[in-house]
């Protein structure tokens, strides 16, 4: 599959996953009726987790994504591969999803302030290293993903995801903790459940190559 038969499969994907999201949402701000009395029909304000977790997370994902489109063309190894192609179909989709919330709240995707500011981030790396959120890649390290191959490409691919997918299961963990919106907490915690799944076969991915998680 050619890099234009990817980016066409993301788009198409983030499209219909955005206006299927968005129908659940509206669906279940009318099920509490013509009261308007429900915490379910309150829209979440800019400054809200439910909010900030949207803008921040599909800032993350779009890097995964493009991480993904580079090492698809860096190497010919149908494992990495699939795994790279998996990873930029979920997380394009999703993030999909959260910016057509946001069109539903009619709220700027950009946040009012610096990002991360809905949640705790003690316990993360600082993002002090050039990266816009922990777990992020830098555009140096992106740069350097980019001018590998092989074997190389992949070890390096599979440590910087590593490291954005523990970003954001920190983040989702904290969309669980912190969400009012309960369709947004279940993606949070499905995206919690999958990145593990995810960082556990890519350490075995690792260790394969003579490599250290």
């Amino acid at each position: 599959m050619r890099r234009k038969d990817w980016l066409i499969g993301a788009a198409l994907g983030a499209v219909l996953a955005a206006g299927g999201i968005t129908a659940a949402v509206a669906s279940t701000d009318d099920s509490s009726g013509s009261s308007g009395s429900s915490d379910s029909t309150k829209v979440p304000s800019s400054s809200s987790a439910d909010a900030g977790f949207a803008r921040d997370m599909a800032v993350h994902h779009q890097q995964a994504v493009e991480m993904s489109y580079i090492v698809r063309d860096r190497t010919k190894n149908q494992e990495i591969r699939r795994l790279a192609y998996d990873i930029a179909q979920t997380q394009a989709n999703q993030r999909g999803m959260m910016l057509g919330w946001l069109d539903l709240w009619e709220l700027p995707k950009v946040p009012p302030g610096e990002p991360m500011e809905w949640m705790d981030m003690s316990g993360m790396p600082s993002a002090g290293d050039g990266s816009l959120m922990p777990g992020m890649a830098t555009n140096a390290q992106m740069k350097r993903l980019g001018e590998l191959n092989g074997k190389q490409a992949e070890v390096y691919y599979l440590k910087l995801m590593t490291a954005h997918h523990k970003g954001g299961i920190h983040m989702a963990q904290g969309c669980v903790e912190r969400c009012e919106v309960p369709v947004e907490r279940r993606l949070a915690q499905g995206m919690v459940e999958s990145q593990e799944s995810e960082v556990k076969l890519m350490a075995d991915l690792l260790r394969a190559r003579g490599a250290r998680p």
